[in-house]
């Protein structure tokens, strides 16, 4: 499976000039935890997620660091923490640094990205446009769906066979058994010796019309008189 099978297409987004009042109020309304940020154009240029609004002047959560720790920390972290906790627009809090994918990306890759990048989620962009976005959600949802889809193509194969089976039951010209079939996946596989060319052309004619059977694999051996 790709990114294209699981991701969501209509994402909640924000543009940079937005006020980050404006931004929180979308994560509460939408239940949602980050936001793609997006020009104009629609070119990805951002993400702003909770981590980056949990430190905020307002609700007196900026970060607090001892005099001496200040003194040795690179100006650019302080800046950037200053941005994080007292910038009013979008672009000053967002991230600009982006992890993103392809719609054609299989979703280990995507998997592999969130777990080396620590991160929740991943963009899906087309020639730097955003176009959807894969959660970690999305992919648990894959997986529940895959195992669904798993466990009722074996429900509909046994259901399959014991409809062959209980066709052969009724028929006096054939001894053919249950040793004789497996079906996988709607496949009906035959195998064994049979009485005869005739035999063997009426067992194929029986499967064929059973619902549910998309084709035979045909291994029997007919004797010959």
């Amino acid at each position: 499976m790709n990114a294209s099978d699981v991701m969501v297409h209509n994402v909640i987004t924000i543009g940079p000039e937005d006020d980050i009042a404006e931004a929180a109020k979308r994560l509460v309304d939408h239940d949602i935890s980050a936001l793609p940020v997006v020009d104009g154009e629609g070119r990805l240029i951002g993400i702003l997620s909770e981590a980056d609004l949990i430190h905020r002047k307002e609700v007196d959560t900026e970060k607090r660091r001892p005099w001496w720790m200040e003194a040795i920390l690179p100006a650019t972290i302080l800046s950037e923490d200053y941005a994080k906790s007292h910038g009013r627009k979008v672009g000053e809090v967002m991230s600009p640094h982006l992890v993103t994918a392809a719609e054609d990306t299989p979703l280990s890759e995507i998997a592999t990205l969130m777990e080396k990048h620590r991160i929740k989620r991943i963009p899906i962009v087309r020639d730097g446009r955003l176009i959807g976005i894969v959660s970690r959600a999305n992919l648990i949802q894959a997986l529940a769906s895959t195992v669904t889809m798993q466990h009722e193509t074996l429900d509909d194969d046994r259901a399959i066979r014991r409809e062959i089976l209980s066709r052969l039951a009724n028929q006096s010209w054939t001894d053919f058994g249950e040793r004789n079939i497996v079906v996988t996946k709607g496949v009906a596989h035959l195998w064994g010796l049979v009485g005869s060319p005739e035999e063997r052309k009426a067992l194929r004619a029986l499967v064929e019309t059973v619902p549910g059977v998309r084709s035979i694999s045909d291994e029997m051996i007919a004797a010959y008189d």
